[in-house]
């Protein structure tokens, strides 16, 4: 399944900042940074409880906010991206 994950982390902290980092790392794991903290990723139902489980223990939910979207359909029907996109489709070829 597609899913959107987006979050939203108080950074005027070092450890907020921590979280920040912490929290991309997880999502990069998973799936492809679209916009500084927003990411489109490609998981099994498996995949994605852990992804949550990962994100639910890096966020401060009194300061940070996590949002997570089930996308339904092909990519190309429900994204419209303008501007800088740097989206690759994996399960395209790929040439080296």
């Amino acid at each position: 399944m597609d899913i959107l994950v987006t979050y939203d982390v108080a950074t005027d902290t070092p450890q907020g900042r921590r979280r920040l980092r912490h929290a991309a790392k997880a999502c990069l794991g998973s799936g492809q940074r679209v916009q500084k903290s927003v990411f489109e990723c490609t998981v099994d139902d498996i995949q994605l409880e852990k992804l949550r489980r990962r994100l639910l223990r890096i966020i401060d939910q009194e300061d940070d906010s996590l949002r997570i979207y089930r996308l339904s359909g092909p990519r190309e029907r429900y994204v419209e991206a303008y501007g800088k996109d740097g989206y690759v489709d994996f399960k395209d070829p790929l040439l080296v």
